[in-house]
């Protein structure tokens, strides 16, 4: 959908999309803060790869979203932020887990 903007710095999904479909945002080389609204269930593979940096990546979710292969392939991400009362379900979430130690609770 938005791949290959390179002028995109900024995503706010909204709670009502449940799902990103694979490489929905993939060589969005200026993006540096992703917001996921609480409804998301599913992030598909590689739809933040090769994004360069991305400082901060927040998901609303309490329930960790289902990820795909490579989500973050050749992207570099400073923090995940998780609501507080999920942080160790996403450390402990299938692909999750590759982030488990930048997974932080969303600041208050």
């Amino acid at each position: 959908a938005f791949g290959g903007c390179t002028g995109l710095t900024t995503i706010n999904i909204p709670d009502s999309v449940t799902s990103l479909d694979q490489s929905a945002f993939h060589n969005c080389t200026s993006l540096t803060s992703v917001t996921i609204g609480s409804g998301c269930t599913t992030i598909g593979s590689t739809c933040f790869g090769n994004c360069g940096n991305i400082s901060t990546f927040t998901c609303k979710a309490t329930t960790p979203p289902t990820l795909g292969v490579t989500v973050f392939g050749d992207t570099t991400v400073g923090v995940i932020y998780v609501p507080a009362q999920s942080v160790n379900a996403y450390k402990s979430a299938n692909r999750w887990s590759d982030y488990s130690s930048i997974i932080q609770a969303i600041p208050s």
